[in-house]
C-alpha cells in the first residue's frame, strides 16, 4: 500500500513508540503519588511539557495536554465564552468542525458568532477580521493551516489585529505543527491547539498553549491538574511520546520540509504532464509543504480512489454512501460543486519515497483512462 493520507493521521514514529513503551510497563506511576513512582511519571511529564513547549517558543507552564485537538478547541472556544458570559467570536468558514461546531452550539447558548469569508486562494482577509471587530468580541478563532488545502491563514497579520484591539486569538495548529515553524509569539496568539497524531505521536493526545494570565474556564473539574484547566489523572505514557514527537520534529524540521515539499512538487509535476487540464485547489506558495489537492476536471474524485486499492488517500468531499457533497471548504473558496467533487486530496509525510509517490501518479493516471470523462 501507499500512504499518501499525512494529513489525515501519521504513523507513531519508533523514537516514539520506545519513549512510551516503559511507561505501559514498569514506569507505571501516577505522577500525583509521593512516591518513587509518581516522582518518576511526574518527571516524565515535567520532561514532556518542556519539550512540547520548545517547539512552541513558549514557557511549560503555558502548555496544557489534552485528549487532543477536538478537546483543546472546545476548551478554548467554551472557556473563553464561559469566562466572559455574552460577547462575539470571529472565525472563518473554512476551520475544522472542531471549531465550527463548538461555536454553532455556543450560538444557540445565545453568542454571536461571525463567520468571514476567504477567497479563492482560501485565504481569509486580515482586514476582513478588523471590520468585524466590535466591542463585544471576546474571541478570534483562525486556523493556521488548512488541513484539506494546506493553505496557511495570515494568523500573525491578525494575531497583531486582535492584540491591538484587546481581543483574545486562537489559532488551531493542528496541521502545521511538526511541518512548518510555529513559534506562539510571532503569530502573536494567546492559544494554540496541538494534535499528536499530526505528527508523529498517538491518537488521543495533544496540547494547548495557553497564554500566561489568560483566564478562561475549564471544561473538566476534578483533581486540578494542569494547572487547573484539565482535570483528570495525566495520560503519562502518551504525554512522553508527544514530548518525543515534539523533541523529533524540532531536530528534522528543516530536513523533514526540504523532502516534504521536493516529493509534493513531484507528485504534482507527474499529475501535470499526465493530465494537462489538472486543477490546483489552494495557494500556490502559501501553503504546507506536504499538501496537494487537486481537481480533475470531468471526473470523480471518490471514484478515482475507490479504484485504486493500493493507494490510500482522501478526496474533498464528505462522502455518504453513493452519495457526495461538495466539500464546504473547497465551496467557500468558490470552487464549483462539479470540481469540488472532482477533488483528490494528496499528502506526503517523513516516511514518504519518491518510488512511492511515481507510482501513486502512475496508478492515478491509469485509473483516469479507464473512466468515462464526464461531470460526476
Amino acid at each position: 500500500m501507499i500512504y499518501l493520507d499525512y494529513n489525515a493521521t501519521t504513523p507513531i514514529a519508533p523514537e516514539v513508540v520506545e519513549a512510551m513503551l516503559p511507561y505501559f510497563k514498569e514506569e507505571f506511576g501516577n505522577p500525583a503519588s509521593s512516591y518513587p513512582h509518581g516522582w518518576r511519571a511526574l518527571e516524565a511529564v515535567i520532561r514532556a511539557r518542556r519539550q512540547v513547549a520548545d517547539l512552541l517558543g513558549c514557557s511549560p507552564e503555558e502548555v496544557v495536554f489534552t485528549s487532543g485537538a477536538t478537546e483543546a478547541n472546545n476548551l478554548v472556544l467554551k472557556g473563553v465564552a464561559w469566562h466572559y458570559r455574552a460577547g462575539q467570536i470571529i472565525t472563518t468558514a473554512i476551520e475544522h468542525p472542531a471549531v465550527l461546531e463548538p461555536c454553532r452550539w455556543l450560538q444557540s447558548q445565545g453568542f454571536e458568532i461571525t463567520v468571514l469569508p476567504v477567497d479563492r486562494h482560501g485565504q481569509v482577509d486580515p482586514d476582513e477580521v478588523r471590520r468585524a471587530l466590535t466591542p463585544r468580541t471576546i474571541l478570534v478563532s483562525v486556523m493556521h493551516a488548512n488541513n484539506e488545502t494546506g493553505v496557511l491563514q495570515p494568523v500573525a497579520e491578525i494575531g497583531a489585529i486582535a492584540r491591538e484591539a484587546g481581543v483574545l486569538m486562537h489559532t488551531d495548529a493542528a496541521q502545521s505543527v511538526g511541518k512548518i515553524a510555529v513559534k506562539v509569539e510571532e503569530l502573536h496568539v494567546d492559544f494554540l491547539t496541538v494534535a499528536g497524531h499530526k505528527f508523529y505521536a498517538a491518537k488521543g493526545v495533544g496540547a494547548l498553549y495557553v497564554r500566561s494570565s489568560r483566564e478562561i474556564t475549564p471544561l473538566f473539574h476534578g483533581g486540578g491538574q494542569e494547572g487547573g484547566l484539565r482535570s483528570g489523572t495525566e495520560n503519562v505514557p502518551y504525554i512522553v511520546g508527544l514530548g518525543e514527537a515534539a523533541r523529533l520534529a524540532g531536530e528534522r524540521l528543516s530536513l523533514d520540509q526540504v523532502h516534504l515539499r521536493k516529493l509534493r512538487d513531484r507528485l504534482h509535476q507527474l499529475l501535470q504532464e499526465g493530465f494537462p487540464e489538472l486543477i490546483l485547489n489552494g495557494h500556490q506558495k502559501m501553503r504546507l509543504p506536504n499538501t496537494l489537492n487537486v481537481a480533475f476536471p470531468g471526473f470523480s474524485g471518490r471514484k478515482i480512489l475507490s479504484g485504486i486499492h493500493e493507494l490510500e488517500a482522501s478526496v474533498g468531499a464528505a462522502c455518504h454512501g453513493d452519495e457526495e457533497e461538495p466539500s464546504p471548504v473547497l465551496t467557500a473558496m468558490g470552487v464549483p460543486p462539479d470540481l469540488a467533487l472532482a477533488a483528490v486530496r494528496l499528502s506526503v509525510g517523513r516516511y514518504t519515497t519518491e518510488a512511492e509517490v511515481e507510482e501513486a501518479a502512475r496508478l492515478i493516471l491509469a485509473r483516469l483512462k479507464n473512466l468515462p470523462h464526464s461531470a460526476p
